[in-house]
């Protein structure tokens, strides 16, 4: 992911372990980048990817009406399933 090349004014302090500063400087240097610059991309990177599944998601009319009928459709009766759970737990 690209870092914006907008003014940057916020600032974000980090404590960190010798170890974990030395590889963030490694791994800085072998792409080429600050350790700034290369902790942010893959900050943003990491927060893009944790967020995606929670964004919004749009879909044809026809396929959220099929979704919302299915939602509403009373559940199949599923006799094995009602035993199962009513059975004692080998945990118990």
């Amino acid at each position: 992911m690209k870092t914006a090349a907008r003014r940057r004014e916020e600032r974000l302090e980090v404590r960190l372990s010798k170890t974990a500063k030395r590889l963030l400087h490694f791994a800085a240097a072998a792409h080429g980048k600050t350790v700034s610059a290369f902790v942010l991309d893959s900050s943003m990177t990491a927060a893009a990817e944790t967020l995606a599944d929670r964004q919004q998601f749009l879909i044809p009319a026809k396929a959220y009406e099929a979704f919302v009928a299915a939602l509403d459709r009373r559940p199949t009766p599923k006799p094995r399933l009602d035993r199962l759970l009513k059975a004692p737990s080998v945990l118990e």
